[in-house]
C-alpha cells in the first residue's frame, strides 16, 4: 500500500454503515473480579489489582525482576463433573479451555439464555487466545505421562470448539490468534458474522493464562515490560506493560434480533474494523498511519464523525515506543478541532489488571459496556504527567484520571475501543448506549416482570448438579444482596424469579426461597448456603420422568374459587378475561361474577355456568404454571377436562373450545 496514501480516503466497500450488534449479555473472571460487578467496581473506586505472583504460580527466583502481574486466583479449580467431562480429561485440559466453558455459561445466564435452547442452532464461538502454557507444561511430562487427551486438551482451536461441542452450537467456531488484538477481533469477527446472517447468536471473547514464568523472561529479554510493575499510560513514568491474565465474554445478536425477543440490551457496537501495519520501520514497531486509518473506517461503519466520540478506551500499554505513536494516531483522527471543554476522554484498564495480552481487547471492551450502562467513566491509574511525545491539548485528548459523569451533554453516548498486535494487527470497535426504545422496554420489565406474581411473594428457584453448587449459588445470591440491598426491591424481587425460572437451566437438587421481604430472603439465603434449614427454604432432589397436566371433570368447584388468584396472579387474571371473551357468545351470564362469587351471578349447579367455569379456571392455571416454567410433557384430561387439555396443548384454539364447552353444558 501507498504509504502516502490520505487515510481519511475509505478504502472501496467501506462506506456502507454497519447494522449495530446488542451486547446482551457479560461474564468475566479478571484480576480482582469475578464478575462483571466486581470488574466495574474494582475500576469505578480505581484500584489496583496488580500483585505479586504467588509462588505456588511461579516458584521463587522465576521471572526475577518481573513478578508483579494481574493474577487469577483458582485457575486449576474446575466443576468437571457440571459439564460431563471425565476427571481425567479434565486433567488434560488447557485451564484456557476450562475458564472459557465456565464463562460461556455464565455469559448466557447473564444473557437470560438457557444454553439447552441454543443446542442445533447456527450459534458462533469467537474467542481470541494467543498463549500455550500448558501444551509447554504437557511437553514436559512426556508422551506417556500426558495421556491420550493431551492432544485435545492443549490444541488452541478446541478452547472454541469445545464450547460449540458441549453445547450443540452449529455456528462458526474459531480460536483467533492476532497476538495482543486477538480477542478484540475475535469480537469484531462475530459482528460480522451476524451481520452476514450466517450466526444467530455469538459467543465472543478472549481468554489468556500466565502459567509459566519463561514466558514473562522471554517477553522482559524482549525489553516489552516495565520494572516497576505497573502500567503508565500515556505517563512521562512509561516504561513497559505489566502482564495480566483472565478472560472475558460477550453475548451478541444483530439490534433487530435482540429487540424482536426482548433481550436485555447492555450496549451497541456500531461498527468495527481490523487492519495490518503493512510494512514499516519493523516487525514490532506500531504504525500511526494503520492506526489513524483503522479508527477512521471504524467510524464511518458505525456511521458516526469523530466529534460524536466522547470516550477511547486505549490500547495504552504504557511503552516509551507505543504510547506516543497510538496518541498522535488518535489525535489524528479523532482529536482535531476539538474545544479545550470536549476534549476526548481517554483511558486504560491495563492500570487496573494488567495487559492481558490476547484477552486485553475483550476487558476494555467490557470496562466501555459497563461505563455506558452506568454512564460514568472509571479513572485511568498512574499518569501524573503526559509522556514528552505525547502533547496531549495538541491532539484533542484527555486523559480520564477521576472517576467522573460520562460528558455527553444530552447526546447518544457513543465510546471506542482499540487494540493492536504485536504483529500489526490493529482493530478499533465503536460503541454506543441502546436506542431509546430498547431503555423504555429495559424500564417497563423491571417495573412490571411479567412473572404474574406479586413482586414481595416471588418465588426464587435455584437448581444445582450438586448440593454442595446449590449452597454456592445461594452464597453468590446472598453476596450480591448484601452489596446493592437498596436494590432489593419488590419489583427486583419479581424480576430476579423471572429469570431463575425461565433463563436457568434446570438441574437436579433443587431449592424454593418462599420470603416476603428483603430480611427473610436474606436470611434464607444464608441459612441456604450454609446447610441449615429455615422456614422460607424448600429443598429437594428433581424426580425424573415427564411432567403431566391432568384435567378433571366435573365435581371439583366452589362459589368464588378464583377470587384470591384473580386478585394476586396478573397471568391468571389475564387468561380469564380472554376465556370470558370468548364465551360471551354462548353464555347468559358474565363469568367473572361466577369466579368472584358476585350475589347476583348465577349458582354454580346449573350446568351451563359450572362447567364454563371449569374449564375457564383450568386453562387458566395451566398458563400459570406455565408462568413458572413448567411445561408439560403430556395433558390427560377426565369427562369435561379433555376440552380444557386440548386447549392447553393447541388442539383447540380458545374460541373453538369455548363454543364446545357451551354446547356441551
Amino acid at each position: 500500500m501507498d504509504e502516502s496514501m490520505n487515510p481519511a480516503t475509505p478504502l472501496p466497500g467501506n462506506t456502507v454503515v454497519d447494522e449495530p450488534i446488542a451486547v446482551v449479555g457479560m461474564a468475566c473472571r479478571l484480576p480482582g473480579a469475578a464478575d462483571p460487578g466486581a470488574y466495574w467496581r474494582l475500576l469505578s473506586e480505581g484500584r489496583d489489582a496488580v500483585t505479586e505472583v504467588p509462588e505456588d504460580r511461579w516458584p521463587a527466583g522465576t521471572a526475577a525482576g518481573h513478578r508483579r502481574a494481574g493474577v487469577v486466583e483458582d485457575v486449576d479449580a474446575f466443576d468437571a463433573e457440571f459439564f460431563d467431562i471425565p476427571p481425567y480429561e479434565a486433567a488434560a485440559m488447557d485451564p484456557q479451555q476450562r475458564l472459557v466453558l465456565e464463562l460461556a455459561w455464565q455469559a448466557l445466564e447473564n444473557a437470560r439464555v438457557v444454553p439447552a435452547r441454543l443446542h442445533g442452532s447456527a450459534a458462533g464461538v469467537f474467542i481470541g487466545a494467543s498463549t500455550d502454557d500448558y501444551a509447554a507444561l504437557h511437553d514436559r511430562l512426556g508422551a506417556r505421562a500426558a495421556g491420550s487427551y493431551a492432544l485435545t486438551g492443549t490444541q488452541r482451536g478446541i478452547i472454541a470448539n469445545r464450547v460449540s461441542y458441549l453445547l450443540g452450537l452449529r455456528g462458526p467456531s474459531m480460536t483467533v490468534d492476532t497476538g495482543q488484538s486477538s480477542s478484540l477481533v475475535a469480537v469484531q469477527a462475530a459482528c460480522e458474522s451476524l451481520r452476514r446472517g450466517e450466526t444467530t447468536v455469538a459467543l465472543a471473547g478472549g481468554v489468556n493464562l500466565n502459567l509459566l514464568p519463561e514466558a514473562t523472561d522471554t517477553i522482559g529479554r524482549f525489553g516489552a515490560l516495565s520494572p516497576d510493575g505497573r502500567c503508565y499510560t500515556f505517563d512521562s513514568r512509561a516504561n513497559g506493560y505489566v502482564r495480566g491474565e483472565g478472560g472475558a465474554l460477550v453475548v451478541l445478536k444483530p439490534l433487530s434480533a435482540a429487540l424482536a425477543d426482548g433481550d436485555p440490551v447492555l450496549s451497541v457496537i456500531l461498527g468495527g474494523a481490523v487492519n495490518n501495519d503493512g510494512g514499516g520501520e519493523g516487525l514490532t514497531v506500531p504504525s500511526a498511519r494503520a492506526q489513524t486509518e483503522v479508527v477512521r473506517r471504524a467510524c464511518a461503519r458505525a456511521g458516526v464523525s469523530a466529534e460524536d466520540v466522547q470516550y477511547v478506551e486505549l490500547h495504552g500499554t504504557g511503552t516509551p515506543v507505543g504510547d506516543p505513536i497510538e496518541a498522535a494516531a488518535l489525535g489524528a483522527a479523532l482529536g482535531t478541532g476539538r474545544t479545550d471543554d470536549a476534549r476526548l476522554l481517554v483511558g486504560s484498564a491495563k492500570t487496573n489488571v494488567g495487559h492481558l495480552e490476547g484477552a486485553a481487547g475483550i476487558t476494555g471492551l467490557l470496562k466501555v459496556v459497563l461505563s455506558i450502562r452506568h454512564r460514568r467513566i472509571a479513572p485511568s491509574l498512574n499518569f501524573a504527567a503526559p509522556h514528552p511525545g505525547i502533547p496531549l491539548d495538541d491532539l484533542g485528548l484527555r486523559m480520564a484520571v477521576q472517576e467522573q459523569e460520562w460528558p455527553a451533554d444530552g447526546r447518544r453516548l457513543v465510546a471506542g475501543v482499540s487494540s493492536f498486535g504485536m504483529g500489526g494487527t490493529n482493530c478499533h470497535l465503536v460503541l454506543a448506549e441502546p436506542p431509546a426504545n430498547a431503555e423504555e422496554k429495559k424500564e417497563k420489565e423491571e417495573e412490571s416482570p411479567g412473572t404474574g406474581h406479586a413482586g414481595a411473594d416471588a418465588s426464587w428457584v435455584l437448581t444445582a448438579r450438586s448440593a454442595a453448587a446449590l449452597r454456592g449459588q445461594a452464597a453468590a445470591l446472598a453476596d450480591r444482596l448484601d452489596e446493592r440491598p437498596e436494590s432489593d426491591t419488590a419489583a427486583s424481587a419479581a424480576a430476579v424469579a423471572a429469570s431463575l425460572l425461565r433463563t436457568r437451566a434446570e438441574f437436579e437438587h433443587r431449592a424454593v426461597l418462599l420470603a416476603a421481604d428483603p430480611a427473610a430472603r436474606a436470611a434464607g439465603l444464608r441459612a441456604l448456603a450454609a446447610g441449615q434449614p429455615d422456614a422460607s427454604v424448600v429443598t429437594g432432589a428433581a424426580l425424573a420422568g415427564p411432567t403431566a397436566f391432568l384435567f378433571p371433570g366435573q365435581g371439583s368447584e366452589w362459589p368464588a374459587m378464583a377470587r384470591e388468584l384473580l386478585d394476586s396472579s396478573p397471568v391468571f387474571a389475564a387468561r380469564i378475561a380472554e376465556c370470558a371473551e370468548a364465551l360471551a357468545p354462548f353464555t347468559d351470564h358474565d363469568l367473572l361474577d361466577v369466579l368472584r362469587g358476585a350475589p347476583s351471578a348465577p349458582g354454580l349447579d346449573r350446568l351451563d355456568v359450572v362447567q364454563p367455569a371449569l374449564w375457564a379456571v383450568m386453562v387458566a392455571l395451566a398458563e400459570v404454571w406455565r408462568s413458572y416454567g413448567v411445561e408439560p410433557d403430556l395433558v390427560i384430561g377426565h369427562s369435561q377436562g379433555e376440552i380444557a387439555a386440548a386447549t392447553v396443548v393447541g388442539a383447540l384454539s380458545l374460541s373453538d373450545a369455548a363454543r364446545v364447552v357451551a354446547l356441551r353444558a
